[in-house]
């Protein structure tokens, strides 16, 4: 069984920034990427960042404000965002693609239960 907990999330003025968590625990062999997705009220989840061994990747109106990061030896994943937006004010979630043994070729999905991003003056 594999968890993922958010936090970070909070109220912040307009132009501010953040720094989400996301603390990975449980039967892990290796985390092959973590995503950071949000969800506005009455709008659909979209991916706001994602992270591999190979990069990273990055919506485009998240571009420049926002970076994704991990510390492997934490199994935890961070995002900072900068120059936050009223916008931005939404319900972020992490997923990981974890794999729980060598012979786990595949991996499996998880998801977090999220944090609540509020920007507002």
């Amino acid at each position: 069984q594999v968890v993922l907990v958010e936090s970070g999330g909070g109220l912040v003025q307009p132009g501010g920034s953040l720094r989400l968590s996301c603390a990975a625990s449980g039967d892990i062999f290796s985390i092959d990427a973590v995503g950071w997705y949000r969800q506005a009220p009455g709008k659909q989840r979209e991916l706001v960042a994602s992270i591999t061994s190979g990069g990273t990747n990055y919506a485009d109106s998240m571009k420049g404000r926002f970076t994704i990061s991990r510390d492997n030896a934490k199994d935890t994943t961070y995002l900072q965002m900068s120059s936050l937006k009223p916008e931005d004010t939404a319900v972020y979630y992490c997923t990981a693609l974890v794999r729980v043994g060598p012979h786990d070729y595949y991996g499996m999905d998880y998801w977090g239960k999220g944090t609540l991003v509020t920007v507002s003056s």
